[in-house]
């Protein structure tokens, strides 16, 4: 174990050092997360909740190393006990919120009062939220020209992709992930062949290779029924429905080999539609090269304009994300006291969208 002071910094720490700048100082929260790209996330998530008596640090677990990643901030600030009123870990869910307490991860995940997770799999999943893709095109291309239905399109998708994404829950929660993993169901979910005018054709190919890999499944486990329909059901009582299925898949997955592929090419169209608008002005042909060169050097990058996109705030999931963030704060502000999740859920009622939450630890 370190001697040194800054290597051995929790919630204690930065508790005495809030007192320390005295009572109407502004109090700092450090919140830990996974790596960079989850920083300009998660300031989205508290910037809401500062106000003239507190702030948050959004900060990585060390600037000693280059560890990163979700585990070794769980490990590290769990292990030891350092999270606290003053010291938060920010964390993507991945499965542990759907494996409900299946492993030791997801039940550190589920049960600590002081670390918060995103419900989707992912940040990635926010940026991909279907209802915010328009406008993410508009920010590349300049065009304002609705061409593709994106929440039609995401809900068959998901639709698609749900019954086989039973089964990979299924296959987590009970050690069989050698059998089925995350790559498997990912291959098998990649809509290749993705064509604007034609999306159906798609899903059409997804429904198919699900319905393949789900009879082979059946084989293979026979006498799975009943497990099945219980992970069907679970889900469905946590808030996850065939619609909204895409929100808690892999998230690199869906914004590498799903969103981006389909928003390059919905985007080259509509870079083709206001560049032939262009052409054909009626104007000098100087004046449409300069427009011409004007309007390419204003377009953006897909990837850059999906990780700044920030329409997800409207998702269910990020409001139910920040209502979490709202009854720690309360129950943390209440006569300085320790705030536990069972105080926080507690004081807040029954969850209609978390039946089968984990009780917390005592």
């Amino acid at each position: 174990m370190s001697s040194r002071l800054k290597d051995n910094v929790n919630s204690k720490y930065v508790e005495a050092a809030n007192a320390l700048r005295g009572k109407q100082a502004r109090r700092r929260i450090v919140a830990y997360v996974e790596s960079y790209d989850d920083i300009y996330f998660w300031r989205t998530v508290l910037s809401r909740f500062e106000n003239e008596k507190r702030y948050f640090e959004v900060m990585l677990p060390s600037k000693g190393n280059l560890t990163r990643g979700k585990k070794s901030v769980l490990k590290h600030f769990l292990g030891g006990g350092n999270l606290g009123r003053d010291m938060i870990a920010c964390v993507d869910a991945d499965y542990d919120y759907l494996m409900q307490g299946a492993t030791e991860q997801s039940r550190w995940v589920l049960n600590s009062p002081y670390v918060f997770h995103t419900y989707a799999y992912a940040i990635e999943n926010y940026q991909c939220y279907a209802p915010s893709l328009h406008e993410v095109c508009v920010a590349v291309t300049l065009n304002d020209h609705r061409i593709f239905d994106f929440l039609d399109y995401f809900q068959q998708y998901s639709e698609a992709c749900f019954p086989l994404f039973v089964w990979s829950v299924w296959a987590y929660r009970t050690g069989n992930h050698n059998k089925f993993s995350l790559t498997d169901f990912n291959r098998i979910c990649d809509p290749g062949g993705f064509t604007v005018q034609q999306p159906g054709t798609s899903i059409a190919n997804i429904r198919r290779k699900v319905q393949t890999k789900v009879h082979e499944l059946q084989r293979q486990f026979p006498d799975n029924k009943e497990a099945y329909l219980k992970v069907k059901d679970d889900l469905r009582q946590l808030g996850v429905t065939p619609q909204t299925a895409y929100l808690y898949i892999q998230g690199h997955h869906l914004f590498d080999t799903v969103v981006v592929p389909i928003l390059t090419k919905i985007c080259n169209q509509l870079r083709q539609e206001r560049q032939s608008e262009i052409f054909h002005a009626r104007a000098h042909h100087t004046q449409k090269q300069n427009e011409m060169s004007c309007y390419e050097n204003s377009q953006q990058d897909i990837k850059a304009m999906l990780k700044k996109n920030t329409g997800y705030m409207q998702c269910p999931l990020f409001v139910r994300l920040q209502e979490d963030i709202s009854r720690y704060l309360d129950a943390a502000s209440g006569a300085g006291r320790r705030a536990g999740r069972g105080d926080l859920v507690a004081s807040a009622g029954p969850d209609p969208l978390c039946t089968s939450y984990i009780a917390p630890r005592s």
